[in-house]
């Protein structure tokens, strides 16, 4: 590690900048306003406004220049502005030879400074002082070829983020809507919670669980795949707004759209329903990007526009028929509409699963992808919604409710089911389904004694905070959004 050549000839250096008396990884003895640098590029436009005021800036060496008697680098400050500074024997004296033979690209530097203009009529810093706070021990990438390689970006982020500038503004962005999210819960009237990650019983949805061993207690755990029924237990207990932005835990595939490790809001409302949530989260979608660029409704993704002005609610069955385009007059019997979404090449499809199980497999193959603009998709099949409320005017349908764009799912949310009986059956059913499916869910019985107790009519949803991020970013890949994606 410390060995290559590049790295030794470094190394060197910051023996040589001791052997001076100086510290190569030093501490610095005041925070250097960003906003210094800033200030300094929006009021030096031109040559005629020269003065001799001083500056200190703070940055990374991105650019080196040497030559006899002069030289010029360039630094990156924190907000990615990047700034020239002209180095000379004439200015800097004795300490010209330091910035000659120990500075290299890549090194972090604080440098003192007047304004100046270059022949070429650059705005610069005409060097005074400079000092190197830490010594780069591994050179940056070659500068014209960069970081391209999607490996090296994702397991070392923090050389991404150095290269690609858009990469960091995506994690600052990333930081900033959460902050909003939570500002408009709060202003809401939600309180923020936390529950458990370590769980006894996997719960809240179908997901395959991690599973891990406390050595005190002697008892294997789980890491949650979603919060949902601890939130309930809150709800139970009195607390009628609650919300959670924290970690889920999937042991599934990577893709696109999917890590084992994932950030999501769910959020809880007693006496309220699913057609208010529906209404609430399109407000809260529009205030979210409303505060990233105004009032411009519209979003790029992709090769799509998104036009978060246009929503619309389509039950799922209407939407396998009018989206998908399945045929009415097989898309409500078992047998013939497994055998045509075999023949479309579905192989999951088959006689034995529940309508709504097929359902789910053709939304999955000919209409999710179809879906743009924001979509509320109801109605759910009852069998595939465990949790959901039951229609009083149709049991097979859950008072339920996806939201899809650009082919997303982005959220989900229903009308809570209370009633302690029939959730007890929905675990059992899905109990006798593990032979067959290892992520149907766990029977939690301490959640049905909750239940028991009573839970008013509630309203809940969760939102994928990552997937959300890449929409209002424009980026197709989540390992592009979180800043360390799950790698081999």
């Amino acid at each position: 590690m410390f060995n290559n050549t590049l790295t030794k000839a470094r190394k060197e250096k910051a023996s040589r900048i001791i052997e001076a008396g100086k510290n190569p990884f030093t501490a610095i003895e005041e925070r250097i306003n960003e906003s210094n640098l800033l200030s300094f590029q929006s009021y030096y436009t031109n040559p005629e406004k020269l003065d001799s005021k001083e500056f200190t800036f703070t940055g990374r060496v991105m650019l080196l220049r040497k030559m006899g008697k002069s030289g010029f680098f360039t630094f990156q400050g924190n907000s990615d502005k990047k700034q020239q500074v002209f180095c000379s024997l004439k200015e800097m004296g004795d300490n010209y030879p330091f910035f000659k033979n120990m500075l290299d690209i890549g090194d972090i530097i604080k440098v003192t400074g007047t304004p100046y203009f270059t022949k070429t009529g650059e705005l610069s810093v005409l060097c005074n002082e400079l000092t190197i706070l830490t010594k780069a021990l591994s050179p940056l990438p070659e500068k014209f070829h960069g970081l391209e390689d999607p490996e090296t970006r994702y397991r070392q982020r923090y050389l991404d983020m150095i290269m690609n500038p858009e990469v960091k503004n995506t994690m600052i962005k990333r930081s900033r809507m959460i902050n909003i999210i939570r500002n408009i819960m709060d202003s809401n009237g939600f309180l923020e919670v936390e529950t458990p990650v370590l769980n006894s019983i996997p719960g809240g949805a179908n997901a395959k669980p991690f599973i891990t061993h406390h050595n005190a207690m002697g008892v294997d755990r789980y890491l949650r795949i979603a919060p949902e029924l601890y939130l309930k237990r809150l709800v139970v207990g009195g607390m009628n707004q609650v919300y959670e932005i924290g970690k889920n835990f999937r042991n599934e595939g990577v893709d696109a759209t999917h890590n084992p490790e994932f950030t999501s809001m769910e959020f809880y409302s007693a006496y309220s329903n699913y057609k208010e949530l529906m209404q609430f989260i399109e407000l809260l979608f529009q205030e979210i990007i409303n505060s990233l660029q105004g009032n411009n409704m519209e979003i790029n993704f992709g090769d799509k526009v998104i036009n978060f002005n246009n929503w619309k609610q389509i039950p799922y069955r209407e939407a396998l028929l009018t989206i998908g385009n399945l045929p009415e007059d097989i898309i409500d019997e078992i047998e013939p509409l497994s055998m045509y979404l075999r023949e479309q090449g579905c192989e999951k499809a088959n006689a034995t699963l529940s309508l709504g199980k097929l359902w789910e497999i053709a939304f999955d193959e000919f209409v999710e992808s179809e879906i743009v603009d924001p979509v509320f998709i109801t109605d759910y099949p009852i069998d595939i919604s465990p949790l959901a409320r039951r229609s009083d005017s149709n049991p097979n349908i859950a008072e339920r409710f996806e939201l899809f764009i650009a082919g997303r799912e982005i959220a989900n949310g229903f009308n809570e089911l209370n009633d302690p009986e029939d959730q007890y059956q929905r675990f059992l059913d899905q109990v006798s389904q593990k032979e067959t499916d290892d992520e149907s869910m766990h029977m939690d019985k301490d959640f049905i004694k909750a239940l028991m107790i009573g839970m008013p009519p509630t309203a809940g949803a969760g939102i994928g905070i990552d997937r959300l991020v890449m929409l209002l970013t424009n980026n197709e890949s989540i390992r592009d959004v979180i800043p360390f994606p799950a790698m081999k």
